[in-house]
């Protein structure tokens, strides 16, 4: 009688912590979505050439969008790096905004910074030698490195459409 009881309360206890063995069937998820972009119902979200591309073909058809040597092994300042690239793309976001097109291109070559983008032609030719200005010399003061901009400028933002989808 108390193997029973002992037994009973085993069963119970393992009920309500939860330890019941079951088994559960589920659908396998080995679907890669990193990277790939949805089709809309229309056909109509444009996409860049580099957008296009699949993640399989960075390297081959598709360049890196941060060009440095820390990420070797044994390189130093990779996480540092990375913070700073991520800086660099949100700041050139917030300061030109709404006239970045593309990706933001970061190339590292030594002490120097390279940064490549598209850029919309919505301001004045003043407008964008003073931003030009303004954030090279921000970006150097903060990283502590010379820093040049390499824009590309657009008249509309239909002319970096590579196609949609």
């Amino acid at each position: 009688m108390s193997a029973l009881l002992v037994q009973a309360c085993r069963n119970g206890l393992a009920y309500r912590l939860g330890q019941t063995r079951s088994i559960h069937v589920s659908t396998v998820l080995e679907k890669k979505t990193a990277g790939k972009y949805k089709t809309s119902v229309k056909k109509d979200r444009p996409l860049t050439y580099e957008m296009s591309q699949k993640p399989h073909h960075i390297a081959v058809r598709k360049g890196y969008n941060s060009l440095n040597t820390s990420n070797l092994l044994d390189g130093l300042r990779s996480s540092e790096t990375a913070v700073e690239d991520m800086f660099i793309r949100k700041f050139m976001v917030g300061t030109w905004h709404g006239l970045v097109l593309s990706e933001v291109i970061i190339k590292r070559q030594f002490n120097h910074i390279r940064i490549a983008a598209m850029i919309r032609q919505g301001i004045t030719a003043q407008k964008m030698y003073f931003l030009i200005g303004y954030t090279e010399e921000m970006l150097a003061r903060w990283l502590h490195c010379p820093v040049t901009l390499e824009l590309e400028t657009t008249p509309d933002k239909k002319d970096i459409v590579f196609k949609y989808i």
